[in-house]
């Protein structure tokens, strides 16, 4: 049976006034595969995450999940807009996204962060919605935590609830965007061993990261972005082993 792409990009290009960031991107994630994005700053990696969920919109191109693609139409002022939000929202709540930052309600408690769109965006039930809460909360190691603010937790244990966030919804993919950027450095592996064992239960991720030995360990393909275009993809054993280009030479010398 030909199982559908769990995310498909094709020709995707994004400009920002003059300023064209992608410029013509590719990319297929199976189910199960882990897609690690590197490149300099700048590149294009976020830009392009935060295109798959419509965050930002496209100037150019399609986007299918799981052989859905996003139905767009020409914009007023040039490039696309999307034809129909409703299958926008529909699509955006089968894909988990942690970003850069945490963006955790300050206002609410680890596990009312959790339960929060369960109940209000898919309708769950409050008493399954915190079951199922706490049981993502376990998987991070964040259980302990479930009545405390997120002020009062370190960033990584931050960072692990708006993991568990995700999880709480199933997503049939997760985006990570730069996820232990913002994180002091002696907390950046507690959150790597939560997406690798998430890699590990076959989980399909697309992740932008500056953590190369972790992309080298976890990732299924690498992509690596310059100036807007896919210049070299591949295994990581290929990518990282043998790269091809002159470009990815010195950035992954620079960074390891």
């Amino acid at each position: 049976m030909d199982v559908k792409p769990a995310i498909e990009i094709r020709d995707l290009h994004k400009t920002f006034g003059e300023l064209e960031v992608l410029k013509g991107v590719s990319l297929t994630a199976r189910p199960g595969d882990v897609v690690a994005v590197i490149g300099g700053s700048g590149s294009g990696k976020s830009t392009m995450l935060r295109c798959i969920n419509m965050l930002e919109t496209p100037t150019q191109g399609e986007i299918s999940i799981q052989g859905e693609a996003y139905r767009m139409r020409p914009a007023r002022n040039g490039g696309l807009e999307p034809a129909d939000r409703s299958q926008v929202q529909r699509i955006r709540a089968q894909l988990g996204m942690v970003f850069q930052n945490f963006n955790l309600w300050p206002h609410r408690t680890v596990l009312e962060n959790v339960i929060e769109v369960p109940i209000h965006v898919l309708g769950m039930p409050r008493d399954a919605a915190i079951a199922r809460a706490r049981e993502v909360l376990a998987r991070v190691g964040m259980a302990e935590k479930e009545d405390v603010y997120p002020a009062y937790t370190s960033g990584g244990q931050q960072q692990r609830t708006a993991i568990a966030r995700v999880l709480a919804v199933d997503p049939l993919a997760m985006l990570f965007d730069e996820p232990t950027s913002a994180l002091d450095p002696e907390l950046v592996g507690e959150v790597l061993t939560v997406i690798r064992d998430l890699a590990e239960e076959k989980r399909t991720m697309v992740l932008v990261t500056h953590e190369m030995a972790f992309a080298r360990d976890v990732a299924t393909y690498v992509v690596y972005l310059r100036d807007g275009e896919i210049e070299e993809q591949g295994p990581p054993e290929q990518v990282f082993g043998n790269p091809q280009s002159p470009h990815l030479q010195q950035f992954i010398s620079s960074v390891v």
